[in-house]
């Protein structure tokens, strides 16, 4: 967590990055439209003059580069109860950004990695690495086309709950993505949707003795499809339906698993856009969901669906952002095909100074675990500060903590605290 918080301070004044955070909310505000929700900026998404990267011209492109080097330490760095080991993490992330600076149409592209060093416990040692490409066709005035493509080489961290417990290193799995979708915006009614794939890949990991621990069960290819139609019953606010179909389909089938997880699934939800004059804005939906199993011997899963994030502003310097979901997610368990997650969370982002950002937040968390006795408690706090010296250096310490309780088949408890600075660098 104290990573992820270190990473989003220190990119804040990257235009790009403002760029992209605005997107779902704004996305058709070029023009006039019943949908923009654009009346406030974030402290986070908000311009600095003087602290932005200005970026490199490539002809009809502008390139982004940036560099954080940054050092941390873990207290727990296999997140375990029975034996907490302490570590320092050194971590070095290069990143280049290339976006269009077209006045129709756009192209973006990025490719990004995150090396990290343990000082004493070399076996955690990891390369994170990702890149993918999007870009969107404006067809006509509020209609367009968006396609994207994702790769990305990854480490599971040993926080998670698919987390391999016993593993002599974590998991290594790679992901591919791809997506299409299509907005088309007719005076009070707008229609989208689309198609998403990604596909999962694990490596298999080793147990102190050099024995295989088995993830290849885990492989597999996600397809979902999305319909939605919103109604603006007034320039602020839009009513919607939004109907997901999913299909999950493992690599792996009899002899060679006992448990055949393939399923399909379906989440309805109704819900509101909307923007409070300059006091919030935001989105809520609540629904039902279902997930259905190939497998005779998997119970079906079905029940209560929600999505939410509204985003509060007291004040002109201070955002406060309310998040909550109740989803269902696949598990790594052997006896388990799913969990039920369910989440709230808050964050504050306040701006001290026009270069000086702090953010503090907290989130609470309950994964309930489908055919085996298993349920997770999380709690995560964290806080940050960022000092941004000019527009090509910024300078984040963030510290992160994160319990997890958990009890029945499988779940382990831990602490882990983290403590961390990071230097970036950008252009």
């Amino acid at each position: 967590m104290a990573g992820a918080a270190i990473a989003i301070a220190a990119g804040l004044s990257s235009p790009a990055a403002a760029q992209s955070a605005r997107g779902e909310l704004a996305s058709s505000s070029r023009v006039e439209t019943n949908f923009a929700r654009d009346r406030n900026v974030s402290v986070m998404q908000r311009p600095r003059d003087g602290y932005q990267a200005v970026g490199i011209r490539a002809g009809a492109f502008m390139a982004y580069p940036k560099l954080s080097v940054g050092v941390e330490n873990n207290d727990n760095i296999y997140a375990t109860d029975s034996r907490e080991t302490e570590d320092l993490i050194w971590r070095v992330a290069p990143e280049l950004s290339v976006a269009s600076d077209w006045s129709r149409h756009s192209l973006n592209a990025y490719a990004r990695a995150s090396l990290l060093r343990y000082q004493d416990f070399d076996t955690e040692n990891s390369e994170d690495l990702s890149a993918g490409v999007s870009a969107q066709i404006d067809m006509q005035r509020n209609s367009f086309i968006s396609l994207g493509a994702d790769w990305a080489d990854l480490i599971e961290p040993r926080t998670s709950p698919n987390a391999v417990s016993g593993a002599v290193a974590p998991t290594e799995y790679e992901t591919t993505a791809a997506r299409v979708g299509i907005s088309h915006e007719l005076n009070r009614l707008r229609l989208s949707g689309g198609y998403s794939f990604k596909g999962f890949d694990y490596e298999d990991g080793r147990n102190p003795r050099g024995g295989a621990i088995t993830q290849q069960y885990r492989d597999r290819d996600e397809h979902l499809f999305t319909a939605r139609a919103d109604y603006a019953v007034s320039p602020a606010t839009a009513l919607f339906v939004e109907l997901n179909r999913n299909s999950r389909d493992y690599r792996l089938d009899r002899p060679a698993v006992t448990l055949v997880r393939d399923s399909e699934g379906t989440q309805a939800l109704v819900g509101s856009n909307f923007e409070l004059g300059a006091t919030a804005r935001g989105e809520i939906a609540v629904g039902y969901f279902s997930q259905e199993y190939d497998d005779p011997t998997i119970r079906d899963v079905d029940g209560f669906g929600a999505r939410a994030q509204v985003e509060w502003f007291p004040t002109p310097l201070t955002t406060i952002t309310l998040t909550g979901s109740n989803t269902i997610e696949e598990s790594a368990a052997l006896n388990s095909a799913a969990f039920t997650s369910s989440n709230i969370g808050v964050k504050v982002d306040h701006e001290l100074m026009r270069n000086v950002i702090i953010t503090g937040q907290l989130a609470q968390g309950t994964d309930e675990y489908q055919g085996i006795t298993r349920e997770d408690d999380r709690f995560n706090a964290g806080l940050s500060a960022t000092y941004l010296l000019n527009r090509n250096v910024g300078l984040t310490v963030a510290y992160s903590h994160m319990d997890m309780d958990s009890s029945g088949i499988g779940g382990q408890d831990f602490k882990v605290n983290k403590l961390g600075a990071t230097l970036a660098l950008q252009f």
